[in-house]
């Protein structure tokens, strides 16, 4: 499936019924009076929360969304039916923009949440409800409302409690694919991470699961849409807990580097990413440079940051980490 994380639909809310003019014809009854019913209500547009999904991609062809508008009004004071609502169905973490506005009016964050992003117009009234005791005959009925109108903006920001990041290549993919049942591209080149990828990782069947977000790799100048990153930094966002792989094997380069290239990205995209607590992670222990080892770990101590070494080819250290960030996302992450 390829993923989608926006989308733009023009919705609209069914317009409500007309109410209705009409008057009681009973024999023996000549004088019945007014018996014209309201017009039911117009349907209107839902966003509805759903865990199953993590992609608009279902929304890729979805251009104009209209809900049912409310019938007529009828006699013997009979009220229109409402009109059905229209309810889509998106990923949580969907935030909701008007096209021209810079910030949401609205997010899904929760399973069967509901945001309505278009109302349905309300069903004029019949005449009967216009009767008085000195208008007894009331010969007017109001016209149903419009449905409100929309320009819509979808943006997803995936729901993830951990997320993984790093340069290019420093074993993300292989990472969670190892964790979890999550079967992204593997490859030894850069850049086989085109789309973020989910991984659900249950260590104990009696404690709840976390997810696990692989995001494809940053480089330098990635805050200004240098690569894949700027497209997937605002997923980073949404992730409770952030989790740094710098590749351990080879000869040249300086892990420090790879480190501050990082932390730059996430800095110029979202300050606030850089108080988020973090764990700097060796991966490629199995073919682990020892400089650059040491290295890594002088950077993490510097910086008071959780280091760990592991192997997602020997599954070394991979249980220590695991436990350690089920433990931090069970404590809140503080």
């Amino acid at each position: 499936m390829v993923f989608i994380d926006e989308a733009r639909i023009e919705v609209r809310g069914g317009s409500g019924g007309d109410g209705c003019v009409a008057f009681r014809r009973e024999k023996y009854v000549p004088k019945g009076g007014p018996a014209g019913g309201n017009g039911g209500n117009g349907g209107s547009v839902i966003l509805v929360g759903d865990r199953s999904l993590n992609t608009l991609f279902h929304l890729r062809h979805t251009r104009h969304l209209n809900a049912e508008r409310g019938r007529h009004g009828e006699g013997s004071n009979r009220t229109g039916r409402s009109g059905e609502d229209s309810r889509v169905r998106v990923p949580l973490g969907t935030l909701a923009y008007a096209a021209d506005g810079q910030e949401p009016f609205g997010e899904i964050l929760e399973q069967d949440e509901e945001l309505v992003v278009a109302v349905g117009g309300r069903g004029g009234r019949g005449n009967a409800h216009f009767a008085t005791a000195t208008r007894q005959a009331p010969d007017q009925a109001q016209r149903g409302g419009e449905g409100a109108e929309l320009d819509l903006r979808l943006e997803l920001k995936l729901l993830a409690d951990v997320g993984l990041v790093g340069l290019p290549n420093a074993g993300k993919s292989t990472f969670i694919s190892v964790v979890s049942a999550a079967r992204p591209k593997v490859a030894d080149y850069p850049f086989t991470t085109l789309v973020p990828q989910l991984g659900v990782v249950a260590l104990d069947p009696l404690r709840d699961p976390f997810v696990i977000a692989d995001l494809p790799g940053l480089v330098e100048g990635a805050a200004d849409g240098v690569g894949l990153g700027i497209q997937f930094l605002k997923h980073v966002e949404r992730c409770r807990l952030l989790v740094h792989l710098v590749d351990l094997s080879g000869d040249d380069g300086d892990p420090l580097r790879d480190v501050t290239t990082v932390e730059r990205e996430l800095e110029a995209f979202n300050a606030d990413l850089l108080s988020r607590q973090r764990f700097l992670v060796g991966s490629k222990r199995d073919a682990a440079n020892p400089s650059r080892s040491e290295s890594l770990r002088e950077a993490a101590s510097a910086r008071g940051l959780r280091y760990y070494e592991v192997s997602a080819v020997t599954r070394d250290g991979l249980p220590q980490l695991l436990g350690a960030l089920e433990t931090a996302l069970g404590s809140g992450c503080e």
